[in-house]
């Protein structure tokens, strides 16, 4: 079942996705070799509940074992995504996909951005570019009319022109009182297939791109998930809301590049 938002309800989906947002830009400020994926957490959860919502992913069910740890994934390197964060410093050229959620006013917000930790190569830096940039052209997309499988085309056409690989095992999804809804959302897909796109939507959009091999393994700990090549991988998402005849993103990463700068 597909849930249309109200005016309303999409900007308190808004308030929470902002907050998602304040969230990354707090832990771009303190990303840097020699912090660990724990630290990052601590912060992360501490700035959510001290602005009045609940962090999404603490305590998230898993089918296939205990319940998620933290209050944010720190994914670095070739974990795709889900990485449990721990107590291993970050090196310099890592990079790292942190992957938030918060529950505010009831709604949810979901974003990801990957960071870049100390000096990184050129060649990584491209992956980030890239997937980044898939992002946004999937969300060009996203207007009524439009088709599920137009978002998909949209990441897939992008970054596998430049060789890239596409997960196909984990997908975005619509978001509103729960954070996952229907419809999911591949990135990947045929143009003009799939449900068709309608005034009100809100959609959790998020290529997760492999530099190379899209194959996948878990790691023992039944939340991680790695590239079977050991290569790195990157993730980017924003929450968006079909909204009068476009694509309205709720989240944003405007802040976190101005503490970024321009890396890639």
């Amino acid at each position: 079942m597909i849930y249309l938002k109200t005016d309303d309800e999409i900007e308190l989906l808004r308030k929470a996705n902002l907050l998602v947002s304040a969230t990354l830009a707090e832990i771009a400020k303190v990303v840097k070799p020699g912090v660990t994926t724990k630290q990052l957490d601590t912060l992360a959860e501490q700035f959510i509940r001290d602005n009045g919502a609940i962090p999404t992913f603490k305590g998230f069910p898993n089918p296939y074992g205990p319940e998620f740890p933290a209050s944010i994934c720190a994914s670095v390197n070739e974990v795709v995504v889900h990485g449990i964060p721990n107590d291993i410093p970050l090196k310099d050229g890592d990079i790292v996909s942190i992957d938030c959620g918060t529950i505010l006013d009831g709604f949810c917000g979901d974003s990801c951005y990957t960071f870049c930790v100390g000096e990184v190569s050129a060649e990584v830096k491209q992956l980030l570019k890239t997937t980044k940039e898939s992002l946004y052209k999937a969300i060009l997309t996203a207007i009524p009319g439009k088709r599920l499988g137009d978002i998909g085309y949209a990441v897939q056409q992008h970054c596998e022109s430049q060789g890239y690989g596409i997960v196909r095992e984990f997908v975005g999804h619509g978001i509103g009182r729960t954070m996952h809804e229907d419809p999911q959302i591949p990135n990947y897909g045929k143009q003009g297939t799939g449900k068709q796109l309608k005034n009100g939507m809100c959609l959790a959009i998020e290529p997760m791109v492999t530099m190379k091999s899209p194959e996948l393994y878990m790691l023992p700990d039944k939340w991680g998930v790695i590239t079977r090549d050991k290569l790195p991988a990157a993730h980017f998402e924003h929450t968006i809301a079909i909204h009068h005849g476009k694509a309205d993103i709720l989240s944003t990463f405007e802040e976190i590049e101005k503490i970024e700068g321009h890396l890639y």
